[in-house]
């Protein structure tokens, strides 16, 4: 006789941390706790991907993609801390363009609260005001000067924050073309040496995170049971001691 393999598996709610609007991103099975084997080892370091859009109910950037890694398991709740961001390939390809210069770069920074950090981010050169020439290709001397712009900027701006606020600056929608707010800062810094478009916060990846802290992730979810219902205070003088049983 086959049994059903569902049987045996239990749902957990996925909950994302309090800078996404939304709190809930969705479900996800695993075994049930059987002999050696338990539920939350095999739940712990899970990561999802979702979309920013989801996340944070706007869709003009559901181009961007978050990653969350499963830290943490509270009864049915397993609550989870950012590991990532990248760019769908759609996105990506509907900006690469016939002659116009590409310019990449990335650094390493470390965040106060230290996670270190690696931030990509991605440049076209863009046509000048009245510009009758077809290409707007930069010399070598530019690009290096723009490449240089952006490590300054990028490490600026990530240095000097944790990284539940760096979240925020390369998640937050800066311009009508839901850029971040780094990439507008590095679009404007670099006017004088080459006029830039379609510059982004392509990708960033978490190379290495801090000693996990369990009191640090429920600060992040905003609660000690992140949703979970908790009792309320009782006021002085409503208690009273249970009466003393005759017989148990």
């Amino acid at each position: 006789m086959c049994v059903d393999p569902f049987t045996r598996k239990d749902w957990y709610d996925i909950k994302a941390p309090s800078m996404f609007e939304v709190r809930q991103v969705g479900k996800t099975l695993v075994n049930r706790t059987q002999g050696l084997r338990n539920a939350n080892d095999s739940l712990s370091g899970r990561v999802i991907e979702t979309s920013l859009g989801d996340l944070n109910k706007d869709e003009s950037r559901s181009f961007r993609k978050i990653q969350l890694k499963v830290d943490e398991i509270q009864g049915k709740n397993c609550l989870t801390n950012f590991y990532g961001m990248d760019m769908t390939s759609d996105k990506l390809r509907s900006m690469v363009k016939k002659w116009q210069t590409l310019i990449e770069a990335f650094v390493d920074i470390k965040t106060t609260d230290g996670y270190l950090v690696r931030l990509f981010t991605i440049s076209f050169t863009a046509r000048r005001r009245n510009q009758l020439k077809k290409t707007t290709y930069a010399q070598s001397a530019q690009v290096r000067q723009i490449r240089k712009k952006m490590f300054d900027i990028m490490t600026e701006e990530a240095a000097a924050c944790d990284l539940k606020e760096l979240v925020n600056k390369v998640t937050s929608t800066a311009s009508a073309s839901a850029q971040d707010s780094i990439a507008v800062r590095i679009e404007k810094a670099c006017q004088g040496i080459y006029p830039l478009q379609n510059t982004y916060i392509r990708k960033v990846k978490i190379l290495k995170a801090p000693k996990f802290d369990v009191s640090a992730l429920l600060a992040l979810h905003g609660g000690s049971s992140a949703g979970e219902e908790v009792g309320s205070k009782v006021p002085k003088g409503e208690f009273k001691e249970p009466a003393i049983l005759d017989s148990v």
